[in-house]
């Protein structure tokens, strides 16, 4: 079990209200109002210890290291982080404006001084402090009324001429009262005639014809084409609000179609922006009918796609996704996050089948087929219980239909990680995105990044140094991340690199469907489970013979329907019960 960083990453619970959070280690629903703290540190430490920073952040604030808790935090790049945290008070339910002033005060005028050995330096992003609502007022009583003494004045003795004046008053009063109920009712009948006569003279809409909203007449009006129905279309305002109109500190990070922002919706939804870059006005076109086929795409292992913006005039487009809490795959593979925290094997298969399950909702269960184009280890976003999303499909292409198998297009996509024949050709394949999940499962495998200028001549494309390393079964060891320490299953290991190899396999025909891919991921596991099993039983009953119904390495069970390696089994050397991977549709289980 990984025991790092991670460990403060916590929910909210319903209990509390809007800017308040459970305050850590209480019992019950103990809900406080924190100090949202956003820092960029630089020139992190590889080997940074996240205990001693924030014990020395809290000691140095005058705080309790209980009262400071990691949120969330974006790797920028290999020494430059972005972290949230929420300070909580140690009594009342939150600080008080001169504490709140005195913490500010400190990080703003750099009085806090960080061991160079962890951190370098830092900039405040965010300082903001949520001040406990006033307590609302108790509702005013009104004293009963009490009775006056009687006097014995004039007034007194002689009530009956103002009583009749009273009652008087008071029947002019219901008279107006009645006239004006009466004028109302027959006004209102009046008025429902006329729209019923109105409503007859018209003829009917088409039924094949539906009437547009007129949210889509607005949105012309405006200068934007009219969007989807289907998708939610946010306001630029509430956007450039949600990113403090787009500060330099929101950027989460950059790819090629845009930066990326983080945000907070008006109704409180944490989000992840990206502006994209401009394409004219077919440009805007195209992305409003993308935008219209990605509201379709509903998958567990996909981020999912909350709302859009789109302006033909201001040439702006956005796509806005739901924030995905725990970083990407890269920051905790090649960041300072994996460097002092590795992942094990158990959650790096974890984070393997869901992103292959993810790619294959878009090749085969989503209408119409998408290809990702721009698949990789940062576009694999993690939550907190490290299940993987897979992320920025936001400008994925459609796969053609009929005769043609591929796709012309302008290579876009992050080198390393490009297959060849769309490098090459521009020819973009479904088999386009195997070639870049078999990357990936090499970074998990070893540790390396895609490309690594730092390692010997003929070392630094991953691929071109793994595959003559993957056609040698002695070698493959070689390939094994050495923060793993050599806790992994070696068979396990042997299998997953035969499904890397044929995912990155020179000629796209020769690699499997992602698919194939899921099933085989999903087979490893189970042969292992199986395996687990069998040792106690066998423990159990030593005598009991093995069923029949197995099948031996005779290089026949393999997943992969196409290529050198249709005939590599994943399961070679092992005699396997059938019961043990017992076959499932395609789409169980994505």
């Amino acid at each position: 079990m990984m025991r790092c960083l991670h460990v403060y990453f916590l929910n909210l619970p319903d209990c509390c209200k809007r800017n308040s959070i459970l305050k850590r280690g209480s019992h019950g629903c103990h809900c406080v109002y924190p100090i949202k703290l956003d820092l960029l540190l630089l020139n992190v430490s590889q080997n940074a210890n996240w205990r001693a920073f924030l014990t020395e952040l809290s000691s140095q604030l005058h705080l309790l290291p209980t009262q400071i808790e990691i949120i969330n935090f974006y790797s920028l790049s290999l020494s430059r982080l972005n972290i949230s945290m929420d300070i909580t008070p140690h009594t009342g339910i939150s600080f008080s404006a001169l504490d709140a002033s005195k913490i500010n005060s400190s990080l703003v005028m750099h009085r806090v001084r960080f061991d160079p050995n962890i951190v370098g330096d830092f900039e405040v992003l965010n300082f903001t402090w949520f001040e406990a609502p006033a307590p609302s007022p108790a509702p005013a009583v009104l004293p009963e009324p009490v009775a006056a003494p009687a006097h014995k004045s004039s007034n007194a003795k002689s009530p009956s001429p103002s009583n009749k004046g009273k009652h008087s008053d008071l029947i002019l009063v219901f008279g107006i009262s009645a006239g004006i109920l009466v004028f109302a009712i027959v006004s209102v009948l009046i008025i429902c005639s006329c729209t019923f006569r109105e409503g007859k003279a018209k003829p009917k809409a088409s039924p094949t014809e539906p009437v547009k909203p007129r949210t889509a007449d607005v949105v012309a009006q405006a200068g934007s084409l009219p969007h989807p129905s289907s998708t939610r279309f946010l306001q630029y305002e509430e956007l450039k609000e949600a990113t403090n109109n787009f500060a330099p500190a929101s950027i989460l990070g950059e790819g090629g179609f845009g930066r990326v922002f983080k945000g907070v919706l008006s109704d409180g939804t944490a989000v992840a922006i990206k502006r994209l870059t401009s394409g004219g006005p077919q440009g805007d076109k195209e992305f409003l009918v993308e935008v219209e086929m990605l509201s379709r795409l509903h998958h567990r292992n996909l981020v999912k796609l909350v709302g859009y913006y789109s302006s033909r005039d201001a040439s702006q487009n956005l796509l806005c996704y739901e924030l995905v809490p725990n970083g990407s795959l890269e920051a905790w593979l090649h960041g300072p996050l994996g460097v002092n925290c590795p992942l094990d094997w158990d959650t790096r298969m974890k984070i393997a089948l869901d992103a292959a399950r993810g790619l294959a909702y878009l090749h085969e269960d989503s209408q119409p087929c998408v290809i990702h184009r721009d698949f990789k280890a940062s576009n694999i976003l993690l939550e907190n219980n490290f299940h993987a999303k897979v992320a920025d499909f936001g400008l994925a292409k459609q796969a053609p239909e009929g005769r043609t198998n591929y796709l012309s297009t302008r290579v876009m996509g992050t080198f390393g990680y490009v297959a060849p024949e769309y490098a090459m050709t521009g020819h973009l394949l479904v088999k386009s995105d195997v070639y870049s999940y078999g990357v990936v499962l090499l970074e998990l495998l070893t540790g390396r990044t895609p490309v690594d200028m730092s390692q010997p001549s003929g070392q630094e494309n991953l691929v071109t140094w793994a595959r003559p390393i993957l056609r040698d079964k002695d070698r493959l060891e070689e390939l094994a991340d050495p923060r793993l320490g050599g806790k992994y299953p070696k068979e396990d290991f042997v299998r997953v690199c035969t499904i890397a190899a044929a995912c990155v396999a020179p000629e796209a025909s020769q690699r499997p469907t992602m698919g194939e891919v899921v099933q085989s991921l999903k087979m490893v596991q189970r042969v292992t489970e199986y395996q687990d099993s069998m040792l106690t039983n066998s423990n159990n009953r030593p005598n009991q013979r093995q069923s029949s119904t197995t099948f031996e390495s005779d290089e026949t069970s393999s997943m992969f329907s196409s290529g050198p390696f249709s005939g590599l089994s994943v399961f070679d050397n092992d005699n396997i019960s059938r019961t043990a991977v017992p076959s499932e549709d395609l789409h169980e289980g994505r």
